[in-house]
């Protein structure tokens, strides 16, 4: 067989079994969100932040940070707002990727401000600035960490997530992590991270969906010591330690209450500008190989899906063309 006629040969039969794939998943996720995952009333799932009775009094009387964004909700309201109204006195807003308002495309810089409502300062812990300075934090008694995630790899609010764990235990600075229900948390799938590919949207080996919770996935950064050699070392003596009135915990994950990793769970906010339906969430770890195909910045999954099978159908198209005109 003629070179040519066998890389189009191969070149279809690779065409093929892409679109086969492709339109196979899609079906999977054309149903609405809330057939497939609904969660009975009898067994509510509740946030960490929603339980106020377990944390409230660990923060009465501290000038406290939070690291947040339009994710971090008290029933239907902000954190940030729910603790102020319960007289917590937040000095500073650290935000992550999209900002704190969470109005910010991927990758685009945000900047230090002020928030407009309660006229807080708000720290952007993303772009240069990824790890909060002892400038940043040294008027603050407690860090709170407060956002929700989608359990894959490369969306990077874990990676900050990181760097703010690594920050408090450096800095001898309590963290409190209000845990949150991963929407991919029933499965683990993917390769695991080579770590000489490590970067910000990928700084630990663990597969593209690692099914942990931000609170699980945070105490696994500490208990694998996976941190910086000066966080691990801190850590290391901190639970040697007794807790006292004092320093009543130094790292302190606010479990969620009726949540397993069979449950499924509907996010009541959109984690980012792109993930705005549950079919996106779902097909989310998918993007991080068709990103690889092609040139995109950050778009809606669906869209993405739906934009690879077109071009993948033209080729195939064109390729039939080519092929039929030459026979």
């Amino acid at each position: 067989m003629h070179l040519k006629s066998f890389y189009h040969l191969y070149h279809m039969k690779i065409t093929h079994c892409i679109v086969a794939l492709l339109i196979s998943c899609l079906p999977a996720f054309s149903q609405p969100a809330k057939q497939q995952f609904s969660v009975s009333a009898k067994q509510q799932i509740i946030t960490g932040a929603d339980r106020m009775q377990v944390y409230l009094p660990l923060l009465k009387n501290k000038s406290v940070a939070v690291f947040a964004n339009q994710t971090s909700i008290v029933g239907k309201s902000h954190l940030v707002d729910t603790l102020l109204k319960s007289g917590i006195k937040i000095v500073k807003i650290f935000g992550p990727e999209h900002g704190f308002r969470g109005d910010a495309d991927a990758g685009e810089h945000v900047s230090n401000a002020v928030d407009k409502k309660t006229g807080i300062p708000v720290i952007s812990l993303y772009g240069d600035h990824k790890k909060p300075t002892w400038d940043d934090v040294k008027d603050v008694d407690v860090l709170v960490f407060d956002i929700q995630d989608v359990g894959v790899r490369f969306y990077t609010f874990i990676s900050s997530l990181q760097y703010y764990l690594e920050a408090a235990l450096e800095f001898h600075k309590p963290l409190l992590v209000l845990d949150r229900p991963n929407p991919n948390g029933f499965y683990v799938d993917g390769p695991v991270l080579d770590m000489k590919f490590k970067s910000f949207v990928g700084m630990q080996p663990v597969p593209i969906v690692y099914g942990m919770t931000v609170g699980e996935y945070a105490m696994m950064l500490a208990g694998e010591k996976w941190l910086s050699a000066k966080a691990n070392e801190i850590n290391s003596y901190n639970i040697t330690t007794t807790p006292n009135n004092d320093t009543p915990f130094h790292f302190l994950v606010i479990k969620c209450k009726n949540y397993d990793h069979k449950s499924k769970y509907i996010l009541p906010v959109n984690p980012s500008p792109n993930l705005k339906t549950m079919q996106s969430i779902y097909m989310y770890p998918s993007t991080c190989f068709l990103k690889a195909l092609y040139a995109v910045k950050d778009v809606e999954p669906i869209i993405l899906f739906k934009f690879l099978v077109i071009q993948l159908y033209q080729k195939l198209v064109q390729f039939y063309t080519q092929t039929k005109c030459r026979s």
